[in-house]
């Protein structure tokens, strides 16, 4: 076993599993993605660590727990079919290609995206697609989406969002301040109705664009 893996498994183990993420679904996609291809080669020391990392463009690679616990929170089937808006360095667009039938995720920074899509095609995901777009818009070709994930803090939810959301459907972001935010989780009744549930703290990048945060200088 590689050096990797048993960081891998350790930080499963002790850094997810240990603080309350159950979902085996979940624990089996944090062991199956190598993290450390995901962030700059000199941090490839610190990928297991439970911690953000930056990946360029003001942007980071969420800590390994909050993609964890936001990956159980949304209960992504394997049926379903995914949005993700903000793509960064890809990770939680692999985890979620490991748990989905297709993921559309959508980036902001050209950068970034143009990084992340020969990740997943070096991994082999052939179920995903990124494009370069205001994620704050969504993206209503493949709309409706069984389940929706903004990883980026927002005043406020888009509507586009919750209007591409399908009936039954599941969106989770984090709403709040721009520095502090909470996860919000919308569900979509059969009839269209929506009810929305506040859980815990979390601290995200802003969420930039059209139904989001104005667009920083």
């Amino acid at each position: 076993m590689s050096d990797f893996a048993v960081q891998r498994e350790r930080m499963v183990r002790d850094m997810i599993a240990a603080r309350g993420v159950r979902d085996e679904r979940v624990l089996a996609a944090l062991r199956k993605i190598p993290r450390h291809l995901f962030v700059k080669e000199h941090l490839r020391n610190q990928a297991y660590g439970d911690h953000a990392l930056p990946i360029g463009s003001g942007q980071t690679i969420s800590q390994p727990y909050i993609v964890a616990r936001m990956s159980e929170l949304l209960e992504v089937g394997p049926e379903h079919s995914v949005l993700e808006i903000g793509t960064g360095s890809g990770y939680q667009t692999a985890v979620l290609a490991v748990l989905a039938r297709r993921v559309y995720s959508l980036e902001r920074v050209p950068e970034l995206a143009q990084a992340a899509i020969p990740r997943m095609r070096h991994l082999g995901f052939d179920n995903v697609k990124v494009q370069v777009f205001d994620g704050t818009v969504g993206w209503s070709e493949w709309a409706p989406y069984d389940r929706i994930l903004v990883t980026a803090g927002a005043p406020k939810v888009p509507e586009p969002l919750l209007d591409q959301l399908a009936p039954g459907g599941t969106l989770l972001i984090p709403e709040g301040q721009l520095n502090l935010q909470k996860l919000v989780i919308y569900r979509k009744s059969q009839r269209g109705e929506i009810r929305r549930k506040e859980g815990e703290d979390v601290a995200f990048v802003p969420l930039l664009g059209r139904h989001g945060w104005k667009t920083q200088k």
